[in-house]
Order: C-alpha cells, then sequence, then structure tokens
C-alpha cells in the first residue's frame, strides 16, 4: 500500500539514525530517507489489501509485523521477529509517499475527529509512551510516577500518565521542557543540574516512586530511574541506548533483588492498541496537540535535526507543508 504524507513528525530517534547511531536500524545504507512518525491518505492499495480504501485517513506505527507469526497473531505486532519500520528499516515519512507492508494487519483508520498535525505529534513518542505506561507499566491511579528525560516520550509519558491518574514528577536540565511538563500535568518538576533528584524524589514521595521510566537511554538517567524507586517498584526502560558496547549499561544486580525491583524495556506498540489510544484521544482525554510546538516544511528538516544536536528543541515538531 501507498499513503501521501499529510504530516510527519520529527524525532530524536530520527536524530540518532542520522547521527549513525543505529546501523542495525538502517543497515548503514546510503542515501536513506527517515521519518517514522507519518500519517495521510491511502494512494494507492495493493492486491493484498481489503480493509482500506483509497482516501482512507490513516496513522502508522513505526514497527510493523509481518502479520501471521505468533507474536502479531496474539496482539504483540511490536515485538515480531521480522519487524520492520519506516523511516529505518526502509525510506520513511519525510517525503510525500510512502509504502506501507502489510497493511490489512499494521495500518490504523485514523478518527476523523483527530487532525494530522495532532496526529503526526502522537508519532511514535506517544504511542511509545502509552504501551510503556498503560500496557506494560500498569499504571494505578494515585501512583507516584518519575520520569527521567522531558524531551518527546517524556512529555508524552507525562501527559498519558497523568490522564490515568498517576501522579508524576519530571525531571530534566532544562527548565523550558520542565515547564512544558507541568503544563502537561506533572505536578512536580526537578532540575537535576540543581539538585540530586534521587534524593528529591525520595522526599517527595517519602521513600520512593511506585514507578519510573528513563526516557533517554543514557547510563546517568537509567540509574537514577531505578534508584528512585522505593521497594517493590516497577521501572520502565523506553529510551534506546546507542549499538554495542558503547550502549551497555551495568547495573547493581543485588540491589535490584533486595528491593525486589521489577526491571521491564517497552518498545513502540502493535497496532491493536491504537483503537484505545485514539478513542481517548477522539474524546479529548489526551491532548496530542499540547506537545507540538512547532509546524515546519519538509525542507527544513535538516535545520530540526541539527537543532536536536544541542538539545535545543523543546515539544515536537511535525513537518506539515510536503510542496517546499
Amino acid at each position: 500500500m501507498v499513503v501521501e504524507v499529510k504530516a510527519c513528525g520529527v524525532c530524536r530517534s530520527d536524530w540518532h539514525g542520522w547521527q549513525g547511531e543505529w546501523p542495525g536500524f538502517t543497515g548503514g545504507s546510503l542515501p536513506h530517507i527517515f521519518g517514522h512518525e507519518f500519517v495521510g491518505l491511502v494512494s494507492d492499495i495493493g492486491n493484498n489489501v481489503s480493509r482500506y480504501r483509497v482516501g482512507d485517513r490513516v496513522i502508522v506505527p513505526f514497527t510493523l509485523g509481518c502479520g501471521h507469526c505468533e507474536y502479531c497473531r496474539s496482539g504483540h505486532s511490536n515485538v515480531c521477529p521480522t519487524v520492520s519500520m519506516p523511516g529505518f528499516s526502509y525510506d520513511g515519512g519525510f517525503a510525500q509517499y510512502v509504502t506501507v507492508p502489510d497493511a490489512d494487519a499494521n495500518l490504523v483508520k485514523l478518527p476523523d475527529a483527530v487532525d494530522f498535525t495532532d496526529a503526526a505529534g502522537m508519532g511514535c513518542r506517544l504511542m511509545t509512551a502509552y504501551h510503556g505506561i498503560v500496557e506494560v507499566g500498569q499504571i494505578h491511579p494515585g501512583d507516584w510516577l518519575v520520569v527521567y528525560g522531558a524531551g518527546g516520550v517524556g512529555l508524552s509519558a507525562t501527559l498519558v500518565a497523568t490522564s490515568a491518574g498517576a501522579n508524576v514528577i519530571a525531571v530534566d536540565i532544562a527548565d523550558d521542557k520542565l515547564a512544558l511538563a507541568r503544563k502537561v500535568g506533572a505536578i512536580a518538576t526537578i532540575n537535576s543540574r540543581e539538585t540530586d533528584p534521587v534524593e528529591a524524589v525520595r522526599e517527595l514521595t517519602d521513600g520512593g516512586a511506585d514507578k519510573s521510566v528513563d526516557a533517554l537511554g543514557i547510563s546517568e538517567t537509567l540509574h537514577n530511574a531505578v534508584n528512585s524507586l522505593r521497594s517493590r517498584g516497577t521501572h520502565i526502560q523506553i529510551g534506546m541506548t546507542a549499538e554495542g558496547p558503547v550502549g551497555d549499561v551495568a547495573l547493581t544486580i543485588n540491589d535490584l533483588i533486595a528491593k525486589e525491583i521489577d526491571f521491564r524495556g517497552s518498545f513502540g506498540m502493535p497496532a491493536v492498541e491504537f483503537r484505545y489510544l485514539l478513542n481517548q484521544v477522539a474524546a479529548s482525554k489526551i491532548k496530542p496537540g499540547q506537545l507540538v510546538t512547532k509546524t515546519i516544511a519538509l525542507s527544513e528538516v535538516n535545520d530540526a535535526l541539527t537543532a536536536m544536536s544541542t538539545y535545543n528543541t523543546v515539544g515536537t515538531t511535525v513537518i506539515t507543508d510536503f510542496t517546499r
């Protein structure tokens, strides 16, 4: 199937790929078109597509399963052994048109109530955070959740957890990002350049958070997130590290054992979960538009990626003009 792209988010995962940090995803071949947070209209369909018609509004998960293995059949297409990812496994949404393999199994119809810009803002960041917080993390109303990193994934995690009734503490080194975290629901924020975040979290929560998220994938934030937990707490690792030995992070296993810490990985979101997220967005219970801070033309994407090199971005940037 071919999708005409109407909006596409610019994600830090694109930046990591652009920097050559994840050659296992892109294969290291050039030229390569990034962009995995895209939405649009069905432009053309193949012979094996029966659920969609030309003109349908659609959103595309960035983890695409084969549609017939045991994981896909059981609703876990995000961990399909042959998973493919637009913008990484093949050319993605920084373009006017993108192909989608096995569309009947992977494509998701976009409700009319959700506009394209907001939907692109959902992209991998919000869908990944939703799966991590709701399905993997099993967040409950009243839980204390600390989120390390107030970039796209961290802000999305804050937004989703707040909508589920959790008490969110956001940790970052940038005051403008922390201000946006408060705007989308964080009840407390910590600038880790100014104070020890682990001690601050323990003080705020009277002993430690129930659950933690590392949204960055670096050693410092991963350690701090795990160490911020109370006994029997749950850590959700969403931020991906670099490939190879440089991405290895050592943890003190005896501490995990003694405190019975539950360490969980979370990757993307399977297509079957989208209906729950989209229903909440359509009902305005989750508002991804709160995270969109800038819209650009396709010709400006290099500038957007360059700005990420100095962490000089706040919120989500979405490409909405594909004519220039």
